[in-house]
Order: C-alpha cells, then sequence, then structure tokens
C-alpha cells in the first residue's frame, strides 16, 4: 500500500492565546510552512495561524 500524501497539522494562533485549528495539508503540493489569517474566539478578531506538528 502506498504512503498518503496528506498530513494532519495544527494552526496555532500568532496571538498567544492557545487557540488552534487542526486541518490536512498535502506535503506533495504545499512544501513549505502554511500560514492563514483565520478568526481566534479568544482574541476575538482575525490572526495569522502558523503550521507546527501535531505532537
Amino acid at each position: 500500500m502506498a504512503k498518503s500524501n496528506t498530513v494532519q497539522i495544527k494552526l496555532i494562533s500568532t496571538a498567544e492565546t492557545g487557540y488552534f485549528y487542526v486541518t490536512k495539508k498535502n506535503t506533495r503540493a504545499q512544501t513549505g510552512k502554511l500560514e492563514f489569517k483565520k478568526y481566534d474566539p479568544v482574541a476575538r478578531k482575525h490572526v495569522a495561524f502558523r503550521e507546527a506538528k501535531i505532537k
């Protein structure tokens, strides 16, 4: 059986509130670290979320 191209990653808030999203990433198409602007309900505003590994 072949190895899957997608892995689960954690998107951690740069506002340092401890809030995070869990999403999937295609490792062949996206080789760098992901960064999105998403809503942080703890900070109550849109902030940048950066990729981190799920421990």
